[in-house]
């Protein structure tokens, strides 16, 4: 028998804030010593940060017995979505967790209209962009300056 806690997905509350914060250092702390010290705060957000994209973005966030284990961010504009903010706790990462965030982002940004989703990422997030690949986004050829460091853009056409 599987005695692994079923995930939900919803919308991120207010409330929420502190235990996305978390979710987003632990998830990338791993990293920090690969990322620039300003590209790590804005990946990691601050408790100021965190509101503003609570307020300015699509956040959601993944439970497990009512604990948040992930969680993904989307802004829209023009038929296009944009992800942002993807962290999963290292405990949960391989789970399906990320996957069903992924899933319920898509899912909403097609409900809004969007045909295209684009993401960025850094290279030393590779388990990240084999996922993203495997999950049909492919890069785009675009590299933009994060802070000293490669963003990679990556696409992906919605049907």
């Amino acid at each position: 028998m599987d005695s692994t806690p079923a995930i939900a997905i919803r919308p991120a509350a207010p409330s929420d804030a502190d235990a996305v914060l978390k979710c987003l250092a632990t998830a990338f702390a791993p990293y920090r010593a690969q990322y620039s010290p300003a590209a790590f705060a804005d990946t990691v957000l601050s408790e100021e940060t965190v509101h503003l994209r609570l307020q300015q973005m699509h956040v959601l966030v993944a439970t497990a017995n009512g604990n948040i284990v992930g969680t993904i961010s989307a802004t829209q504009h023009a038929g296009e979505g944009h992800l942002r903010g993807m962290a999963v706790l290292p405990e949960w990462q391989g789970s399906g967790v990320a996957a069903k965030l992924l899933a319920a982002i898509e899912t909403f940004l097609r409900s809004q209209g969007c045909k295209r989703i684009t993401l960025a990422t850094t290279l030393p997030l590779e388990p990240a962009i084999k996922f993203y690949e495997k999950h049909g986004y492919q890069r785009s050829g675009t590299i933009k300056d994060f802070f000293g460091m490669p963003l990679l853009e990556y696409v992906k056409q919605l049907v």
